[in-house]
């Protein structure tokens, strides 16, 4: 695995290039490749100069070996303990070596890839912005356990390494990596790495602090002190007070486990801080957390954001050019996306004022990249210019790819796209961004039902990285293949799911808000129902978040449906907290942050929100739950709505349901979405089942699981599958 090549100058190029495998990580055949390696180094140590540690993948190397991590458990700390014990001990050998050693980063080095480079004498990156350096093991529950928290916080001071590399796992280009300290130099192209690395050696071949890390120079003090240096101590309670203030009280052990490491760690010599280090690895490697994040946030993403989902047999199309319909707060969000990913725009909206009032939308979001110097003016404007508002449908010919993103009204929508049609090609893919109208029924509107697909964007859609793609009863596969085409061609996450009403993500999201709704009703304080929330991991509080969404809209939703359900003749059973949402539209004149006035209170002068005092006034009697039981409620109602959907066909994957959960509708990123937390709650499927029937005694049928679920935990056969 790693290519050992010496020249005539005694400097040896280690070359780590697994052949069975697209990216190097810190596997088995590293553990043994990189120990012979370095007994080969020590042996032959007289005749070396000077090593470049580089890589023959287009990556540097990417880290641990999730696939072994992720089936790790409580039974596994000692051998796990053991084995991260056993990989440092390696790049400590070759931290020690006596000889000036230089990391050439190639391309991304992250997480293992990082401490890899940490542990040579010296760094040098080609300075490519698609090359990622950094520590991301916090978002997937875990913290850098091969030196990463050690000897970050030994160069950078315990509050550098921890604000800037560790605790948000952040992910820098390789010149922002250099300006944070961790990389020393940088080359403008690949040709100029190994040259450059080479040099390096030559010109410190004699240099005795060059074969040396600094803090094993005798005397070395951590940059910024440690905690027992006054100045420092002062502030030092202040850490975890802000953390918790950032977790917004949820109960998430990487980052606290990642700040103990870093301030514990800094009071010891290198090795007992190292050996810190990989106790809490273990424990955090060990547990239920890293298992989900793992889950979600690598293998399921990487599923999504691959080939997973899309049909075969379709070869992949490019859009050059794409038209919307629609320039309000959702199209003109569209626009912005499909332009930044060079996509020439047609935006469409009844006047050119409203289109222009589209396009601008665009414009302030530049402006604001190009003030805070992320990028140039002439970037800017290449990308406005791909932008054209019209009033006029007949702009949109020669269009690849129409997007409706008006109101939710059916009639609107047929209108819209009827006006269209006259101008665009018989192989335009049609598009509706719609949140909760039926596909199937929205198709019947276009004589192509076949090439109609919903395209689900979220809002603020330049934040947003989800899509939910929903599937009709008669579109094509390959209409589903190019609709995830685009998804991935704007830089989004794709989800597919099959057609109804609501689809899948703001069917579940209706249940979030109406059980905030519903305590609400039951006379809980505001406070406690908006804490529980983010206590509970979750990034929002319900009440804020249908604020945002504004009541009335829910109202307009269910209406939509009950006008459908009258019409298939069947009745929708109540809704939970609609006489609550009623009496806050009709009696208060309370509809939502829009309007000015919700659940929330906001100033005109911008001064931060405030629940309104009505709530108490009017709602709330008192009643006190325990908190576990308020942030179950969340989880498990949404949960159990999941459940459903996958029971009905509407979700046909685990991949889709956890990132739809996380990334479209705010499920606590720490269960890894809704089917893990299922899957992986104590006990499995059936001990969710249980604690669901604990729910539904305490506070109502809702929670009840129902047959197929109940069935499913009691045969063991999970969620999806025979």
């Amino acid at each position: 695995m790693i290519n050992f090549e010496k020249d005539n100058d005694g400097f040896v190029t280690l070359t780590i290039d697994d052949p069975n495998a697209g990216a190097n990580t810190m596997n088995q055949a590293f553990s043994e490749s990189f120990a012979a390696t370095l007994d080969r180094l020590e042996s032959e140590k007289d005749s070396i100069n000077g090593v470049i540690v580089a890589s023959g993948k287009k990556t540097f190397f990417a880290g641990g070996d999730l696939k072994s991590l992720i089936s790790v458990g409580p039974d596994d700390a000692q051998r796990l303990f053991e084995q991260v014990e056993g990989i440092k001990s390696l790049l400590r050998r070759l931290e020690k070596y006596d000889r000036p050693t230089v990391a050439a980063i190639n391309g991304a080095a992250l997480g293992g890839g990082l401490e890899l480079a940490l542990a040579c004498h010296h760094r040098i990156a080609v300075d490519d912005n698609k090359t990622e350096i950094g520590f991301p093991e916090v978002t997937l529950g875990l913290l850098p356990g091969a030196g990463g928290v050690t000897r970050s916080v030994r160069k950078l001071g315990i509050a550098a390494a921890l604000v800037d590399w560790l605790l948000q796992g952040q992910r820098y280009k390789p010149a922002k990596a250099k300006e944070k300290g961790l990389i020393e130099d940088l080359v403008a192209t690949r040709e100029e790495l190994l040259p450059a690395a080479h040099a390096w050696l030559v010109a410190n071949k004699e240099n005795e602090s060059a074969r040396v890390a600094p803090w094993d120079v005798k005397g070395y003090k951590i940059p910024g002190g440690t905690p027992s240096t006054p100045a420092f101590a002062a502030n030092l309670p202040a850490f975890p007070a802000n953390l918790r203030k950032q977790l917004k009280g949820a109960d998430i052990p990487a980052p606290k486990a990642i700040m103990a490491a870093a301030v514990e760690g800094a009071q010891v010599d290198f090795d007992t801080a190292s050996r810190i280090e990989s106790r809490y690895f273990t424990e955090l490697a060990t547990g239920p957390t890293s298992t989900n994040m793992i889950q979600a946030f690598f293998f399921d993403l990487q599923s999504l954001t691959g080939e997973a989902l899309r049909p075969s047999g379709f070869d992949k199309r490019k859009v050059a050019k794409v038209g919307i319909l629609g320039a309000g707060m959702m199209g003109a969000g569209i626009a912005y996306e499909c332009a930044r990913a060079g996509m020439e725009v047609v935006l469409k909206d009844v006047t050119q004022a409203n289109a222009e009032k589209g396009k601008a939308h665009s414009e302030k979001i530049l402006n604001k990249a190009v003030g805070r110097g992320r990028m140039t003016e002439e970037k800017r404007d290449g990308i406005l210019a791909l932008i054209t508002p019209t009033e006029s449908a007949a702009d949109l010919a020669g269009i690849d790819v129409l997007i409706e993103a008006v109101f939710e009204d059916a009639d609107l929508k047929a209108k819209v796209f009827a006006e269209a049609l006259e101008f665009i090609s018989d192989d335009c893919l049609l598009c509706s961004n719609t949140s909760t109208l039926p596909i199937t029924g929205l198709a019947r509107n276009v004589p192509r039902p076949s090439d109609f697909i919903g395209l689900h964007f979220f809002s603020p859609v330049d934040k947003m990285k989800l899509v939910e793609i929903i599937k009709g009863e008669q579109t094509s596969e390959e209409t589903v293949a190019r609709a995830i085409d685009i998804v991935q061609q704007i830089r989004k996450i794709p989800i597919v799911v099959n057609d109804s009403r609501g689809f899948y993500t703001s069917r579940v999201f209706g249940t979030l808000i109406s059980e905030g709704v519903a305590m609400v009703g039951e006379g809980c304080d505001p406070v406690t129902i908006e804490r529980s929330a983010t206590q509970g991991g979750f990034p929002a509080p319900p009440l804020a978040m249908l604020d945002e969404v504004s009541l009335t809209l829910t109202q307009h939703i269910r209406a939509e449906a009950e006008k459908a359900a009258q019409a298939a003749g069947i009745e929708l059973p109540s809704e939970v907290g609609a006489e609550v949402i009623g009496r806050m539209v009709n009696e208060f004149g309370r509809k939502g942050r829009a309007a000015g006035a919700g659940f929330y209170d906001y100033p005109t002068d911008g001064s931060p929100k405030t629940l309104w005092p009505g709530i108490r006034e009017h709602f709330t009697t008192g009643t006190q739950y325990p908190i576990a039981d308020m942030e179950d409620r969340y989880r498990f109602i949404m949960a159990l709505e999941t459940a459903k959907c996958i029971q009905e066909g509407v979700l046909t994957d685990t991949a889709s349901a956890n990132i739809g959960g996380i990334f479209g509708i705010g499920f606590p990123p720490a269960t890894g979405g809704p089917a893990q937390y299922m899957t992986n709650y104590a006990g499995g499927l059936s001990g969710f089942v249980s604690r669901a029937q604990e729910l539904a005694a305490k506070y109502g049928d809702r929670f009840e699981p129902n047959a197929w679920l109940v069935e499913r935990a009691a045969s063991g056969k999970g969620l999806i599958g025979d």
